[in-house]
């Protein structure tokens, strides 16, 4: 692992990749725990939190631009931001379907399918695990 490259793209992308980093750990260990615990509620905030961390840190990275500074990943920010409102609206209702598969989407659309796309080679995470 090439931590410098990360390092080296500075504190935004930094921090921006860190948390990711962490929600996946975080996500992937409430999607197998089990549910309805204090521990899955504590984890869920920290989920929560580095999700939204993510997701607005977005907005100071403007590697890709298609309407002035912005691309289509600031526009998955912003779901992805209404979408944790969403859920914790949900589940504050008693809706834990809805809450759990929009928690589930989310993990799988915006920290897996995305996070695939930054191991193209060119991008930060790549030259992070494969060097470069």
């Amino acid at each position: 692992m090439n931590w410098h490259a990360l390092w080296a793209d500075g504190p935004v992308i930094s921090a921006h990749a860190l948390a990711a980093i962490l929600a996946m750990a975080v996500g992937a260990v409430q999607l197998v725990a089990s549910k309805g615990t204090l521990r899955h509620r504590w984890l869920g905030f920290l989920w929560v939190g580095t999700m939204a961390l993510v997701a607005v840190s977005s907005f100071w990275i403007h590697e890709f631009r298609w309407w002035g500074p912005f691309s289509i990943i600031h526009v998955l920010s912003l779901l992805v931001l209404v979408t944790l409102g969403y859920s914790i609206r949900e589940v504050r209702r008693g809706n834990v379907t809805a809450h759990r598969n929009s928690m589930v989407q989310l993990y799988a659309l915006a920290l897996v399918l995305t996070g695939a796309f930054t191991l193209v080679p060119g991008r930060t995470m790549h030259a992070v695990l494969f060097g470069g």
